[in-house]
C-alpha cells in the first residue's frame, strides 16, 4: 500500500510563499527536540549542507536580524558584525526571538515574519541548486530555490561562517 501523503496545514510562511506565487515543496519530518538540521537532514534523506537554519540575531541595539546559514556550520558573529557595519551581533533570547518573529524556536520561518527585518544570507546557500528552510513550524520544511531569498526577501549575502564549523 502507497504511504499517504502528509498534510501540512497553512503558516504564516507558506501563506506568504503562495501569495508571492513562489514554488516550493514541502518536507514534513518527526520533529526532535535538539535535533536541529542533522536530524532533519537524516529523515529527509537531503545534505545537511542544502538545509539552511533561520537565526534571529540582535545587533548592540537590539534591533532584530535574520541570518540565513548552511545547516552544517556555525555564525561567526564578529565577521557578520563587520560586515553589516554594527558594533557587535549576538543571537536572541528564545523568548525575544519568539516575540521578533511570531515563531516558535525550532520552527522560524524567514518568511512571513511578525515585522520586516534585514535578512543576511551567507553566499554558499546563494550557490546551491536547491535549499530546504523551516516552513513556519516545527518539523516542516519547504524546498525552494535560493535567489527566492533574495527576490522575496532582499537578503543580503555576506560571508560570516565561522572557520571552526568550516
Amino acid at each position: 500500500m502507497a504511504k499517504k501523503p502528509v498534510h501540512v496545514s497553512e503558516t504564516p510562511a507558506t501563506q506568504f510563499l503562495r501569495r508571492a506565487g513562489i514554488a516550493f515543496t514541502e518536507h514534513p519530518y518527526d520533529y526532535v527536540e535538539r535535533g536541529g538540521t542533522a536530524e532533519s537532514a537524516r529523515q529527509l534523506g537531503v545534505d545537511e549542507h542544502a538545509v539552511v537554519k533561520t537565526l534571529v540575531m540582535q545587533d548592540q541595539d537590539a534591533k532584530p536580524l535574520i541570518v540565513l546559514m548552511h545547516g552544517d556550520r556555525q555564525v561567526s558573529t564578529k565577521n557578520l558584525a563587520r560586515q553589516i557595519g554594527a558594533k557587535k551581533v549576538e543571537p536572541c533570547a528564545p523568548d525575544v526571538a519568539q516575540r521578533h518573529s511570531g515563531y516558535l524556536v525550532g520552527g522560524t520561518s524567514p518568511f512571513g515574519f511578525r515585522k520586516a527585518v534585514p535578512v543576511y544570507v551567507e553566499a554558499g546557500v546563494l550557490a546551491l541548486p536547491c535549499i530546504y528552510i523551516n516552513g513556519g513550524r516545527r518539523g516542516f520544511l519547504v524546498g525552494i530555490a535560493p535567489a527566492v531569498l533574495v527576490d522575496s526577501l532582499g537578503a543580503r549575502a555576506v560571508e560570516a561562517i565561522d572557520p571552526a564549523s568550516a
